[in-house]
């Protein structure tokens, strides 16, 4: 599947078109049955009109904080899909999350990719305080990116990348699984599946 390219001075991240195969096939298996998904930190906008293309059941709301909408109104705009609302403003810390068009205003799935690494710890915490309320009982949680695991890295690179981080912000960093885990356990989520993906990333798959 090609996805549309927007005018050229657009944003465009060279990462998503690397990883968004890998991703799709995971989040095809994992949202088979849902039904409204929000993005936190939706970047660009590249991931969302590719995955919202590939999975037209799917209501794709993206979120970001407010000087990334633009570029990812162009991508959605662009593409012109039917099932991608407008981005909406979303900073984890503040109170005033999106909501969705069921009934009760919940969304029965959320994803992010890399993220919580570029976010400090707080907001780490603050982002799964958030999707406690904007989550459904039965919601699932995709989330993306390098983790430690056992307080370890997984590879060089990924211990490259950590120290990159951290000289740029002291406050970003590679979250260890666990920590994180005990985020998502503390809004009732479950640990469903931890998938490998390319380039010493993974998959991370909660369900309520």
């Amino acid at each position: 599947m090609t996805t549309p390219q927007p005018p050229r001075d657009t944003p465009f991240a060279p990462a998503c078109d690397r990883n968004r195969e890998p991703i799709l096939e995971v989040l095809r298996a994992q949202f088979e049955h849902r039904r409204q998904v929000l993005e936190i930190g939706s970047g660009t906008g590249q991931h969302a009109v590719h995955f919202a293309a590939a999975m037209p059941w799917l209501r794709w709301q993206t979120s970001e904080r407010p000087a990334h909408l633009s570029g990812i109104a162009a991508w959605l705009d662009e593409a012109a899909l039917p099932n991608t609302p407008s981005p909406v403003a979303l900073d984890v810390a503040q109170a005033d999350w999106p909501v969705s068009t069921a009934a009760d205003g919940r969304f029965d799935a959320a994803f992010t990719a890399n993220t919580l690494h570029i976010m400090g710890w707080p907001d780490v915490e603050a982002c799964f305080a958030g999707l406690h309320t904007a989550l459904a009982d039965s919601a699932t949680c995709v989330v993306y990116g390098p983790f430690n695991v056992g307080g370890a890295y997984t590879s060089d690179s990924n211990r490259d990348f950590d120290g990159w981080l951290k000289a740029r912000d002291p406050r970003s960093g590679i979250r260890d699984l666990e920590a994180v885990d005990a985020l998502a356990s503390g809004i009732g989520l479950r640990l469903q599946d931890d998938i490998a993906m390319p380039s010493n990333n993974r998959c991370l798959v909660w369900r309520r």
